[in-house]
């Protein structure tokens, strides 16, 4: 019996520790929120009142939010942030790192239409990637199947004396089977997760060379970015028709049996991309040239040429 006692004793007192560490992090937490709160209407040179009247919280409230007192709802950090032009996540957010522009940054990004978001990604990434011909030393082919990324891969690395890479071959190459085994049995997200670790795991080791990619590579935001940040890319352009073309002449027949079907898929998958791939330092169009015609444009493309004849002209 006062083994049994003592064992609740214990599990008690255990309990009782347990709930002052959780208050004192949610006062904490609250505390955070309220500076958070402070500093974003310092900096806009809001007065508390002025804040009052946007938000429709009363100025007592938000003196008891402020000194990390006020147990919020939701719905009024929403309102609170709103007058503030925060979203409620950005008061949310246990990081004192970022910078309070980050999540103005974001708000505004928010507020764009889809055409407007792109084309100031676009901005951003031309500002503040590194400088082409830093980034020259490894170039990356990006473009739908078809596009000869392959083909003309191997010769331009054949033509710079630059190795070689297939990304794809090197995604199976790290899972150890194929890539429709990988997509059978980790899906889209598992072939994702390949793909991210493999590009980092090359640009770790591999100086100067010229990379082939998947073509949905630009569907990942984060692996993309990556790829844009640190290669100089290249969209092989072509016209779905040819595209297809490419596709069956390289002995894939499953296009032939339902032509109209996939030829509609197509155009689907090249419409949604499009916009991606003009994120690229440059764009080739291969469509109606011969592999040598598309090889000598493909050379041109670059910031810094290949192995020039005695005329000046890129062989």
């Amino acid at each position: 019996m006062g083994a049994r006692a003592h064992k609740t004793v214990e599990r008690s007192g255990t309990g009782t520790s347990g709930n002052t560490a959780i208050a004192a992090s949610d006062a904490r937490f609250l505390l955070a929120i309220g500076e958070r709160v402070r500093a974003t209407r310092a900096r806009i040179n809001l007065s508390r009142k002025s804040l009052a009247e946007r938000s429709g919280v009363s100025e007592r409230y938000l003196a008891l939010l402020e000194s990390g007192r006020g147990n919020v709802s939701v719905l009024l950090l929403r309102h609170v942030g709103n007058a503030l032009g925060l979203p409620p996540e950005a008061l949310l957010h246990d990081t004192n790192d970022e910078p309070p522009e980050l999540a103005l940054a974001q708000q505004l990004l928010r507020s764009m239409t889809p055409q407007r978001l792109a084309h100031a990604r676009k901005l951003l990434l031309g500002d503040f990637r590194n400088d082409p011909r830093a980034r020259s030393k490894r170039i990356a082919l990006i473009g739908l199947r078809g596009a000869g990324k392959t083909t003309l891969g191997v010769k331009l690395a054949q033509s710079l004396k630059r190795p070689f890479v297939e990304l794809d071959r090197e995604i199976e190459r790290e899972a150890g089977t194929s890539l429709s085994e990988i997509f059978l049995l980790f899906g889209q997200q598992g072939y994702r997760r390949y793909e991210r670790r493999c590009l980092e795991q090359l640009l770790e080791r591999a100086g100067a060379c010229v990379i082939a990619t998947g073509g949905s590579i630009v569907s990942d935001p984060a692996t993309y970015d990556v790829l844009l940040s640190t290669c100089y890319t290249v969209w092989l352009k072509a016209r779905p028709e040819e595209h297809m073309e490419r596709v069956i002449a390289q002995g894939d027949t499953r296009p032939m049996a339902g032509n109209t079907r996939a030829m509609d898929d197509l155009r689907r998958i090249l419409d949604s991309r499009v916009e991606l791939y003009r994120q690229a330092d440059a764009t080739v169009d291969t469509g109606g040239k011969s592999v040598r015609q598309s090889l000598a444009a493909l050379k041109q493309a670059l910031p810094q040429a290949g192995p020039k004849t005695p005329t000046g002209k890129a062989t």
